[in-house]
Protein backbone atom coordinates (compact mmCIF):
# COMPACT_ATOMS: atom_id res chain seq x y z
CA UNK A 1 0.00 0.00 0.00
CA UNK A 2 1.34 4.11 -0.19
CA UNK A 3 0.35 6.04 2.07
CA UNK A 4 -0.58 9.72 1.75
CA UNK A 5 0.43 12.48 4.39
CA UNK A 6 -1.72 16.31 3.25
CA UNK A 7 -0.82 18.79 4.33
CA UNK A 8 -4.26 20.60 5.31
CA UNK A 9 -3.31 24.31 6.16
CA UNK A 10 -1.19 24.32 3.15
CA UNK A 11 -3.97 22.88 0.68
CA UNK A 12 -6.37 25.02 2.06
CA UNK A 13 -4.41 28.46 2.01
CA UNK A 14 -3.97 26.95 -1.67
CA UNK A 15 -7.66 26.98 -2.47
CA UNK A 16 -8.68 29.95 -1.04
CA UNK A 17 -5.99 32.40 -2.83
CA UNK A 18 -5.96 30.08 -5.99
CA UNK A 19 -9.78 30.13 -6.64
CA UNK A 20 -12.76 32.50 -6.78
CA UNK A 21 -15.02 32.28 -4.05
CA UNK A 22 -17.94 30.38 -5.64
CA UNK A 23 -20.49 31.41 -2.59
CA UNK A 24 -22.31 34.51 -0.69
CA UNK A 25 -22.31 32.32 1.55
CA UNK A 26 -20.66 33.04 5.13
CA UNK A 27 -18.95 32.29 6.78
CA UNK A 28 -16.92 31.85 3.09
CA UNK A 29 -16.82 28.04 2.26
CA UNK A 30 -15.29 28.03 -1.07
CA UNK A 31 -11.47 26.89 0.34
CA UNK A 32 -12.98 24.20 2.84
CA UNK A 33 -15.18 22.77 -0.40
CA UNK A 34 -11.97 22.78 -3.05
CA UNK A 35 -10.00 20.88 -0.20
CA UNK A 36 -12.77 17.94 0.38
CA UNK A 37 -13.65 17.79 -3.84
CA UNK A 38 -9.46 17.34 -3.76
CA UNK A 39 -9.27 14.74 -1.23
CA UNK A 40 -12.38 12.54 -2.69
CA UNK A 41 -10.35 13.22 -6.40
CA UNK A 42 -7.76 11.35 -4.62
CA UNK A 43 -9.81 8.65 -3.44
CA UNK A 44 -11.58 7.81 -6.48
CA UNK A 45 -8.05 7.36 -8.37
CA UNK A 46 -7.57 4.43 -5.97
CA UNK A 47 -5.73 6.21 -2.44
CA UNK A 48 -6.77 3.59 0.29
CA UNK A 49 -4.76 5.14 3.08
CA UNK A 50 -4.37 8.99 4.09
CA UNK A 51 -4.30 11.53 7.00
CA UNK A 52 -4.70 15.16 6.80
CA UNK A 53 -2.93 17.70 9.47
CA UNK A 54 -4.18 20.87 9.97
CA UNK A 55 -2.37 23.65 12.28
CA UNK A 56 -5.85 24.59 14.47
CA UNK A 57 -4.21 27.58 15.63
CA UNK A 58 -1.39 29.11 13.45
CA UNK A 59 0.75 29.44 16.53
CA UNK A 60 2.82 26.85 18.02
CA UNK A 61 5.62 26.28 20.80
CA UNK A 62 8.29 27.53 18.34
CA UNK A 63 6.49 31.03 19.06
CA UNK A 64 7.50 30.59 22.64
CA UNK A 65 11.25 30.38 21.03
CA UNK A 66 11.71 32.91 18.95
CA UNK A 67 9.40 35.97 18.99
CA UNK A 68 9.61 36.39 14.88
CA UNK A 69 8.11 33.37 14.42
CA UNK A 70 4.99 33.21 11.87
CA UNK A 71 1.51 34.00 13.86
CA UNK A 72 -1.56 34.12 11.93
CA UNK A 73 -1.52 38.46 11.57
CA UNK A 74 -2.46 38.98 8.39
CA UNK A 75 -4.24 35.79 7.36
CA UNK A 76 -7.55 36.99 6.66
CA UNK A 77 -10.34 35.69 8.81
CA UNK A 78 -12.72 34.24 6.71
CA UNK A 79 -9.82 31.81 5.53
CA UNK A 80 -8.83 31.28 9.71
CA UNK A 81 -12.51 30.52 10.02
CA UNK A 82 -12.61 27.69 7.36
CA UNK A 83 -9.46 26.01 9.48
CA UNK A 84 -11.91 24.37 11.72
CA UNK A 85 -14.65 24.34 9.23
CA UNK A 86 -11.95 21.88 7.05
CA UNK A 87 -11.18 19.89 10.03
CA UNK A 88 -15.08 19.30 11.09
CA UNK A 89 -15.89 18.35 7.07
CA UNK A 90 -12.82 15.78 7.29
CA UNK A 91 -13.97 14.29 10.25
CA UNK A 92 -17.66 13.79 8.91
CA UNK A 93 -16.18 12.77 5.67
CA UNK A 94 -14.26 9.78 7.72
CA UNK A 95 -10.68 10.59 7.00
CA UNK A 96 -7.89 10.86 9.73
CA UNK A 97 -7.08 14.21 11.09
CA UNK A 98 -4.47 15.70 13.28
CA UNK A 99 -5.59 19.46 14.33
CA UNK A 100 -2.45 20.43 15.77
CA UNK A 101 -1.93 23.09 18.58
CA UNK A 102 0.93 23.14 20.90
CA UNK A 103 2.68 20.98 17.57
CA UNK A 104 2.58 21.79 14.00
CA UNK A 105 0.56 20.34 10.83
CA UNK A 106 4.22 19.91 9.93
CA UNK A 107 5.33 17.81 12.59
CA UNK A 108 2.16 15.59 12.65
CA UNK A 109 2.95 15.05 8.88
CA UNK A 110 6.96 14.10 9.60
CA UNK A 111 6.01 11.88 12.77
CA UNK A 112 3.06 9.92 11.11
CA UNK A 113 5.55 9.75 7.99
CA UNK A 114 7.99 7.65 10.54
CA UNK A 115 5.36 5.63 11.58
CA UNK A 116 4.33 4.76 8.27
CA UNK A 117 7.76 4.14 7.08
CA UNK A 118 8.16 1.51 9.71
CA UNK A 119 5.22 -0.88 8.57
CA UNK A 120 6.83 -3.47 6.08
CA UNK A 121 3.10 -3.45 4.85
CA UNK A 122 3.80 0.22 3.11
CA UNK A 123 5.66 0.58 -0.35
CA UNK A 124 6.36 4.35 -0.35
CA UNK A 125 4.81 7.24 1.81
CA UNK A 126 3.85 10.41 0.31
CA UNK A 127 3.92 13.47 2.20
CA UNK A 128 1.92 15.85 0.01
CA UNK A 129 3.57 19.08 0.13
CA UNK A 130 6.20 21.27 -1.11
CA UNK A 131 7.03 22.69 1.86
CA UNK A 132 11.06 22.73 2.45
CA UNK A 133 10.89 21.91 6.01
CA UNK A 134 9.78 18.17 4.88
CA UNK A 135 12.32 17.75 2.67
CA UNK A 136 14.25 16.55 6.31
CA UNK A 137 11.76 13.28 6.36
CA UNK A 138 12.60 12.61 3.16
CA UNK A 139 14.02 8.85 2.76
CA UNK A 140 15.61 6.80 -0.31
CA UNK A 141 12.33 6.16 -2.24
CA UNK A 142 10.37 5.27 0.71
CA UNK A 143 9.33 8.67 1.99
CA UNK A 144 9.01 10.71 -0.35
CA UNK A 145 7.35 14.60 -0.99
CA UNK A 146 4.38 15.16 -3.33
CA UNK A 147 3.79 18.38 -4.51
CA UNK A 148 -0.03 18.24 -5.93
CA UNK A 149 0.25 21.47 -7.48
CA UNK A 150 2.50 20.40 -10.09
CA UNK A 151 2.74 16.49 -9.09
CA UNK A 152 6.35 16.21 -8.81
CA UNK A 153 8.06 14.09 -6.50
CA UNK A 154 11.54 15.17 -4.63
CA UNK A 155 13.41 11.72 -3.30
CA UNK A 156 16.15 11.97 -1.31
CA UNK A 157 18.26 12.33 -4.58
CA UNK A 158 15.83 15.54 -5.16
CA UNK A 159 16.88 16.71 -1.76
CA UNK A 160 20.31 16.55 -2.57
CA UNK A 161 19.34 18.56 -6.05
CA UNK A 162 17.36 21.24 -4.75
CA UNK A 163 19.49 21.74 -1.07
CA UNK A 164 23.03 20.75 -1.85
CA UNK A 165 22.71 18.55 1.35
CA UNK A 166 21.14 15.36 2.42
CA UNK A 167 17.44 15.25 4.16
CA UNK A 168 19.13 15.02 7.86
CA UNK A 169 21.31 18.45 7.16
CA UNK A 170 18.33 20.35 6.07
CA UNK A 171 17.38 22.22 9.02
CA UNK A 172 21.32 23.33 9.71
CA UNK A 173 20.78 24.45 6.03
CA UNK A 174 17.85 26.19 6.65
CA UNK A 175 19.66 27.82 10.12
CA UNK A 176 22.10 29.53 8.12
CA UNK A 177 20.04 30.31 4.98
CA UNK A 178 16.98 31.28 7.03
CA UNK A 179 12.84 30.62 6.73
CA UNK A 180 11.40 33.70 5.52
CA UNK A 181 8.17 31.56 5.07
CA UNK A 182 8.47 30.61 8.72
CA UNK A 183 10.03 34.30 9.93
CA UNK A 184 13.37 33.56 11.08
CA UNK A 185 16.29 35.32 9.37
CA UNK A 186 19.54 33.20 9.37
CA UNK A 187 22.61 34.20 10.16
CA UNK A 188 23.81 37.21 8.20
CA UNK A 189 26.32 36.34 5.53
CA UNK A 190 25.29 33.00 5.10
CA UNK A 191 23.79 32.68 1.97
CA UNK A 192 22.46 29.18 0.01
CA UNK A 193 25.74 28.96 -1.91
CA UNK A 194 28.25 29.18 1.59
CA UNK A 195 25.67 26.95 3.26
CA UNK A 196 24.73 23.93 0.89
CA UNK A 197 29.40 23.80 0.34
CA UNK A 198 30.00 24.02 3.77
CA UNK A 199 27.39 21.44 5.01
CA UNK A 200 27.80 19.30 2.46
CA UNK A 201 31.15 18.67 3.70
CA UNK A 202 30.36 18.94 7.52
CA UNK A 203 26.51 18.08 7.56
CA UNK A 204 25.87 19.63 10.74
CA UNK A 205 26.51 22.64 12.18
CA UNK A 206 27.67 21.13 15.61
CA UNK A 207 30.86 20.11 13.32
CA UNK A 208 31.44 23.29 11.59
CA UNK A 209 35.03 24.49 13.36
CA UNK A 210 34.88 27.81 14.62
CA UNK A 211 38.23 28.68 13.40
CA UNK A 212 38.84 28.97 9.67
CA UNK A 213 41.97 27.95 9.97
CA UNK A 214 40.42 24.68 11.28
CA UNK A 215 37.90 24.41 8.14
CA UNK A 216 38.77 21.90 5.96
CA UNK A 217 41.85 23.33 3.26
CA UNK A 218 38.69 22.23 0.31
CA UNK A 219 35.90 24.46 2.06
CA UNK A 220 37.67 27.13 2.87
CA UNK A 221 39.16 27.62 -0.84
CA UNK A 222 35.67 27.29 -2.00
CA UNK A 223 33.98 29.85 -0.32
CA UNK A 224 34.04 33.28 -0.41
CA UNK A 225 34.62 35.28 2.29
CA UNK A 226 35.11 31.87 4.90
CA UNK A 227 36.90 33.80 7.33
CA UNK A 228 34.16 36.47 7.76
CA UNK A 229 31.38 33.50 8.19
CA UNK A 230 33.44 31.33 10.08
CA UNK A 231 33.37 34.31 12.88
CA UNK A 232 30.31 35.10 11.87
CA UNK A 233 28.61 31.59 12.97
CA UNK A 234 31.40 31.45 15.87
CA UNK A 235 29.77 34.49 17.54
CA UNK A 236 25.95 33.51 16.43
CA UNK A 237 26.14 29.71 17.11
CA UNK A 238 23.92 29.83 19.81
CA UNK A 239 21.59 31.45 17.39
CA UNK A 240 22.17 29.26 14.86
CA UNK A 241 21.06 26.20 17.02
CA UNK A 242 18.40 28.00 17.96
CA UNK A 243 16.95 28.58 14.17
CA UNK A 244 17.93 24.51 13.87
CA UNK A 245 15.68 23.59 16.51
CA UNK A 246 12.98 25.97 15.05
CA UNK A 247 13.40 23.62 11.91
CA UNK A 248 13.58 20.63 13.14
CA UNK A 249 9.86 18.94 13.27
CA UNK A 250 9.28 16.78 16.30
CA UNK A 251 8.37 13.30 16.28
CA UNK A 252 5.89 12.25 18.19
CA UNK A 253 4.16 8.73 17.03
CA UNK A 254 1.61 8.66 19.64
CA UNK A 255 0.03 11.20 17.13
CA UNK A 256 -0.28 7.50 14.79
CA UNK A 257 -0.87 4.01 16.24
CA UNK A 258 -0.72 2.57 13.03
CA UNK A 259 -1.17 3.01 9.21
CA UNK A 260 -4.47 0.97 10.07
CA UNK A 261 -6.07 4.00 11.18
CA UNK A 262 -5.38 5.65 8.12
CA UNK A 263 -7.16 3.72 5.74
CA UNK A 264 -10.39 5.15 4.55
CA UNK A 265 -13.76 3.05 4.70
CA UNK A 266 -17.10 5.13 4.89
CA UNK A 267 -18.31 8.49 5.83
CA UNK A 268 -20.02 9.31 9.05
CA UNK A 269 -24.07 9.63 9.01
CA UNK A 270 -23.12 13.76 9.28
CA UNK A 271 -21.48 13.98 6.43
CA UNK A 272 -24.82 14.79 3.73
CA UNK A 273 -25.40 17.28 6.40
CA UNK A 274 -22.01 18.95 6.17
CA UNK A 275 -22.07 18.68 1.90
CA UNK A 276 -25.30 20.63 1.98
CA UNK A 277 -23.54 23.34 4.38
CA UNK A 278 -20.95 23.86 1.61
CA UNK A 279 -22.97 23.81 -1.20
CA UNK A 280 -21.64 20.63 -2.40
CA UNK A 281 -24.42 17.95 -2.77
CA UNK A 282 -23.26 16.19 -5.59
CA UNK A 283 -19.80 15.15 -3.58
CA UNK A 284 -22.15 13.42 -0.98
CA UNK A 285 -23.16 11.20 -4.24
CA UNK A 286 -19.25 10.82 -5.24
CA UNK A 287 -18.51 9.40 -1.42
CA UNK A 288 -21.56 7.52 -1.41
CA UNK A 289 -20.45 5.37 -4.56
CA UNK A 290 -16.91 5.27 -3.17
CA UNK A 291 -18.32 3.64 0.10
CA UNK A 292 -20.19 1.01 -1.47
CA UNK A 293 -17.66 -0.19 -4.30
Amino acid sequence: MDVYLIDGTYELFRQYFGRPAGSTRTPEVAATRGMLWSVVSMMEKGVTHLGVATDHVIESFRNELWPGYKTGEGVPRELLDQISLLEESLAALGVCGWPMVELEADDALASAAAVAADDARVDQVLVCTPDKDLAQCVVGRRVVQLDSRTGSVTDEDGVRARFGVGPASVPDWLALVGDSADGYPGLAGWGRQSATTVLGHYRRLDAIPDDVADWDPSVRDAVRGAPRLAARLAEGRDLAMLFRELATLRVERSLLRGVDDLAWEAPTAEFAATCRALNAPSLATRVAALASA
